[in-house]
């Protein structure tokens, strides 16, 4: 039998579980899609937490958090720096934010009960091993600036990976693999020696989500786009939001294995 996550520990399911309501603040999410909450090693084991905006498509089809084309850039994020499974993904929101509605959001991440169980999990998953916070775009960077208990180790901030300033998110994204290599140890099946970004975002600069982070029985290509980036037309992700029913649909592509 393969690789997979068997899911949280049961601690952490069961403060999983007491996630606040959105109900309130449900035309600010596709809220009928429920939340994801975690890509990763919520067991006390990891040396880098990372924390993102809010789960997309993709993320719901696998029940995980990053895994779609910007998770994908982020676990290439990862393999610069020699972490093949030491880490812990999360996401500043839940639920899938729309993205015209984030400024209308933002009040919730500092909402008194949002905010205390979301600083709670991030207390429940780190651990004596963590090295450094990585926060990829604005609503991560607030969520961590809200962390009370934050623990005393190196914190960055770059672009989200979906950042459409192609030249700063690459620019950021090179410096702190440059600094973090030098704080975050490799795991001993890792290698923080590969190439750094160069002048732009390559497809070499991509890394398949691997199966220890995935449920039990996902297709073996989920989590990995590479075949829709060479498609034509291109489509950087498997699972998208149709414009004749944003909230309730989602489309599903596999491709084409014979």
């Amino acid at each position: 039998m393969g690789e997979f996550d068997p899911g949280p520990p049961a601690t952490v399911a069961r403060h999983l579980a007491k996630l606040p309501s959105y109900a309130d603040f449900r035309e600010l999410f596709w809220y009928d899609w429920g939340p994801v909450f975690y890509r990763g090693r919520l067991n006390r084991t990891a040396r880098l937490l990372a924390i993102a905006s809010d789960p997309g498509p993709t993320e719901r089809i696998a029940g995980r958090t990053l895994v779609g084309d910007a998770g994908q850039r982020v676990q290439g994020f990862l393999h610069k720096l020699g972490l093949t499974h030491s880490y812990a993904l999360v996401n500043a929101y839940a639920y899938a934010l729309r993205p015209s509605r984030a400024q209308q959001a933002a009040p919730l991440l500092s909402r008194p009960d949002q905010l205390g169980w979301r600083n709670t999990l991030l207390d429940l998953i780190i651990g004596p091993q963590l090295q450094a916070i990585v926060a990829f775009g604005t609503q991560a960077r607030a969520a961590v600036q809200l962390w009370d208990d934050k623990p005393d180790v190196p914190a960055f901030q770059v672009p989200h990976p979906s950042s459409r300033n192609a030249k700063a998110l690459v620019d950021s994204w090179r410096e702190a693999v440059s600094d973090l290599r030098v704080i975050v140890t490799p795991d001993p099946d890792g290698d923080n020696g590969v190439p750094n970004y160069g002048p732009k975002f390559s497809e070499s600069d991509y890394r398949p989500i691997p199966p220890r982070d995935l449920p039990f029985g996902v297709p073996p290509w989920l989590g990995d786009d590479a075949w829709g980036r060479k498609d034509k037309p291109r489509h950087n992700n498997s699972v998208e939001r149709p414009g004749t029913d944003l909230l309730n649909t989602l489309v599903w592509r596999a491709p084409k294995l014979g």
